[in-house]
């Protein structure tokens, strides 16, 4: 390949709009060019790194005995309909007709795609377990486009369903491809971790997900010094709080006239802040419930809502606080309400003793309350708050957080999208059953950009060598136009190339600086420069994009180099 034939257009500035560096980086190394708010143009060069990906996820799928299809991404309403996601899947579905005024969806996901075809194709057991996947334009129809690629409307993505006839398989395959899913991340050169998940809007009974690790991450994670165990903090846990001590204070009423943060009240009374309660009113269909964590804690919204009777759950108004409770906010606590609540405790709130909790009166706090003593024992004791840094893990190890990107996700789907599109085969007794179904999605246009989230430095790009777009480029240093170096540097090009490095030669004659430049912010992870003066020599001048200086290597080394 040469650059004198290859698009490659860079550019010094910074683009006002790019907030992350991968989009900054991206647009300068002339990746990507914006064709509509969140709809991208991929470029020559920014083809060439998605189709290494591509080619890496299409490889290791095929070893995990998947099998490709390709479904379409215009959808009928009507799949949609029959799963409910139609109306669930909200503002982001978009929603089109065609000149018959029949209503169609750009596809997002293809769960029911995938149920449909498996309807039509599968009828008996034999045929089964089985795994489609297919790479593949996705739509969301994001409310803010932004940040580039990493969270596009339009993107590119590897989604894969697998069916079963038994729960157990369904739970076998899930490990096979999570499995798979290390191995692509691994192949890619990425530092990644597998945490634990919610399944969120494509639903199912269990599910993992895959971030690479960036400090620009979206994604708090938490994980434990004591073993392998991750989580996104939608869903970590910490360990067991101790048991409950006996009650020692007795229940007072004290002043916070102006003391309404959990903070100002401990500061106030000159205790510890882990001896305070949050008090989080809210309203469900059943009525007024409070949730309790403890005053160094927070509330995950994720965990709450898993509560039986509070999936739809909302932060209660000040009128229904006053009516409930007889207070205004900044004063809240379970005791002395004026009408019946729910009170759902943390589990660290339940093991306390002699806490502090808002008395229900402007002003005023309760010390010293103790469950059973002074309030009924909590109906609902569940984990309720995220996990914080340095508390213990349930492994006895620490729990240390980390951001991420999210580039893959696993799911085990059970039988919901089967059962709504009555996609069902004969079991082994000659019985119909609905099909149990496994869903597994990687990001392959995300995974270009968190890769440069996590690799980059101030010269631009630094790309694993598995996802360059080449992995060495031979920089032309000939001013003089010497046919002796040209020809060197075609037969060095050759040569690496018969050696299967994927190589390409910069023959665009612009002078060094601006040529290394160009190498550097494109991300080459080697650079080798021909010259007269090298020739002479008999050497070549190589740098890695990674090392402080360069080095004189003659031809032997330099493809031992290469090839190591």
């Amino acid at each position: 390949m040469r650059l004198s034939q290859f698009h490659l257009h860079t550019t010094k500035e910074t683009p006002a709009d790019a907030e992350l560096v991968s989009h900054q980086l991206m647009l300068r190394a002339g990746m990507i060019r914006k064709l509509a708010s969140g709809l991208y143009t991929w470029s020559p060069l920014g083809l060439r790194v998605l189709r290494k990906v591509e080619a890496i996820v299409r490889e290791e799928m095929n070893r995990a005995g998947a099998v490709e299809v390709l479904f379409p991404t215009i959808q009928p309403r009507e799949l949609w309909d029959a799963t409910g996601r139609w109306e669930k899947f909200g503002g982001q579905l978009l929603k089109i007709k065609d000149r018959k005024e029949q209503e169609f969806c750009y596809s997002p996901t293809a769960e029911e795609a995938a149920a449909e075809f498996a309807r039509q194709e599968l009828n008996s057991y034999k045929q089964l377990p089985v795994n489609f996947y297919q790479i593949q334009t996705k739509f969301r129809d994001e409310i803010r486009p932004r940040f580039g690629v990493m969270r596009a409307r339009e993107f590119l993505m590897k989604d894969a369903y697998s069916f079963h006839v038994s729960d157990e398989d369904l739970a076998r395959e899930y490990e096979n491809m999570k499995a798979t899913y290390v191995r692509v991340f691994t192949r890619l050169g990425l530092e990644f971790r597998a945490v634990q998940a919610d399944s969120g809007a494509i639903g199912g009974d269990a599910s993992q997900e895959f971030h690479v690790l960036a400090d620009s991450g979206e994604d708090s994670l938490a994980f434990s010094t004591g073993s392998d165990y991750a989580a996104n903090v939608e869903t970590a846990i910490a360990a067991d709080p101790a048991p409950r001590a006996a009650a020692t204070e007795p229940l007072q009423k004290v002043a916070t006239p102006t003391q309404k943060t959990c903070a100002d009240v401990a500061q106030l009374l000159g205790i510890a802040l882990q001896r305070t309660i949050k008090s989080v009113a809210l309203m469900t269909e059943a009525g007024f419930v409070l949730a309790l964590v403890r005053g160094d804690h927070a509330v995950n919204e994720i965990k709450l809502a898993k509560i039986p009777g509070l999936a739809d759950y909302r932060l209660a108004t000040e009128a229904e606080i006053a009516e409930y409770l007889g207070s205004e906010p900044g004063f809240l606590g379970p005791i002395n309400a004026r009408q019946p609540i729910r009170v759902i405790a943390d589990r660290d709130v339940a093991a306390m003793a002699d806490f502090v909790v808002g008395a229900n009166e402007a002003g005023f706090h309760l010390t010293g309350v103790n469950w059973g003593r002074d309030l009924p024992e909590a109906q609902t004791v569940a984990d309720i708050r995220n996990v914080i840094e340095g508390e213990r893990a349930r492994d006895g190890g620490e729990i240390r957080l980390a951001r991420g990107i999210e580039v893959g996700h696993v799911f085990q789907l059970g039988r919901q999208y089967a059962q709504a599109l009555d996609a069902t085969v004969l079991d082994e007794n000659g019985k119909s059953v609905a099909m149990a179904m496994g869903c597994y999605g990687i990001g392959i246009s995300r995974i270009v950009a968190a890769a440069i989230e996590q690799n980059h430095d101030a010269a631009g790009i630094i790309w694993p060598a598995p996802m360059a777009p080449w992995n060495a480029v031979i920089c032309v240093i000939n001013p003089k136009q010497d046919a002796q170096v040209a020809a060197a540097a075609q037969s060095l090009l050759a040569e690496l190339q018969a050696a299967g490095i994927d190589a390409a030669l910069d023959d665009r004659g612009l002078r060094p600086g601006a040529m290394f430049a160009d190498i550097e912010l494109i991300g080459i992870p080697h650079r080798i420069v021909v010259s007269e003066r090298g020739l002479a020599a008999g050497t070549y001048e190589y740098r890695a994009r990674t090392a402080d200086t360069a080095e004189n290597l003659d031809k032997t080394t330099l493809l031992s180099r290469l090839n190591g």
